[in-house]
């Protein structure tokens, strides 16, 4: 099968598409036939080597949308079924981005009905990220919580998945995007300063770090995006880092909303997986709007 891999650190230049062995399926695991697989930030820093490996050859990818093609023993998947799921691992032989994948069976969910897999495969990490980021913020309806980001894809989860549990949520993102914003449920907008120490939370998927902080109330709350970077505590204000896993069950939650049309899935542009440099380039040209896609 095709895989895209790094063998080194770099730009969009040092990703490649290689013939790899088709990878087997061990107990409790599933392989998914790709057919569309989501290209995040993590996988440019992965390619930029932020999260070491050096040295090793590195696959590429943490969504996808497929079909399952071979099962493990004591799973509960049937080869042909239509699935989502989340591959985790920062340095990890083989990811999505490649013709065929094998996760753990416990990481995947029946792929929604109501949208196309391109628009499936934007699902699994950005939302789990939300919704998890969500849970350890602990906010009751009616606290308020600010996004950074709020335009991004983990951003426009978080908007959306507060407002359906009655959180005030503002969200902070550039004037282009309020309208957005708003349709995805913010109750405010800003896209400047908010002013210092005004909500219960903040959750920074725009990884502003410090400056946000300052927004947050005394004894509030401060959640990022990226573990071990979130800024010190200061005025008793709890802060931390959200660390996606990998959760088939609630991923089922989330592919839900999707078919109830309470999450918005958004897709900029799909590429073949030979054209995944290119896509690595678009994405760091900046300013992409939803996700870019390789579709096998």
């Amino acid at each position: 099968m095709r895989a895209v891999v790094v063998d080194s650190f770099g730009g969009p230049e040092v990703v490649e598409v290689v013939e790899t062995a088709v990878p087997e399926p061990g107990a409790r695991e599933i392989r998914i036939k790709v057919a569309a697989a989501a290209l995040n930030p993590v996988d440019a820093g992965v390619r930029s080597g932020v999260f070491g490996g050096a040295g090793k050859r590195i696959g590429l990818g943490w969504d996808v949308a497929g079909t399952v093609d071979a099962v493990g023993v004591a799973t509960s998947w049937s080869v042909g079924d239509a699935v989502v799921a989340l591959d985790y691992g920062m340095v990890k032989p083989l990811g999505t981005h490649a013709e065929y994948v094998v996760v753990d069976a416990t990481a995947a969910a029946t792929a929604p009905v109501t949208v196309d897999v391109a628009h499936a495969a934007a699902l699994p990490l950005n939302a789990l990220t939300a919704a998890q980021a969500l849970d350890r913020l602990e906010l009751a309806p009616g606290r308020s919580l600010l996004v950074t980001g709020a335009a991004g894809a983990v951003g426009g989860y978080a908007v959306q998945l507060a407002a359906l549990r009655g959180i005030a949520v503002t969200a902070l993102a550039r004037e282009t995007d309020e309208e957005f914003v708003r349709s995805l449920g913010a109750a405010d907008f800003t896209a400047a300063d908010p002013g210092a120490r005004n909500f219960d939370a903040v959750l920074d998927a725009a990884v502003l770090g410090e400056p946000a902080l300052e927004w947050v109330r005394d004894g509030g709350a401060y959640l990022g995006v990226i573990p071990h970077t979130e800024p010190a505590p200061v005025r008793g204000v709890r802060t931390g880092a959200v660390e996606v896993s990998a959760d088939g069950a609630r991923l089922a939650e989330l592919v839900r909303l999707v078919d109830e049309g309470v999450l918005t899935l958004r897709v900029a542009e799909t590429y073949a997986l030979d054209d995944a440099a290119k896509a690595h380039a678009r994405l760091d040209e900046g300013g992409v709007r939803g996700r870019l896609v390789l579709v096998p």
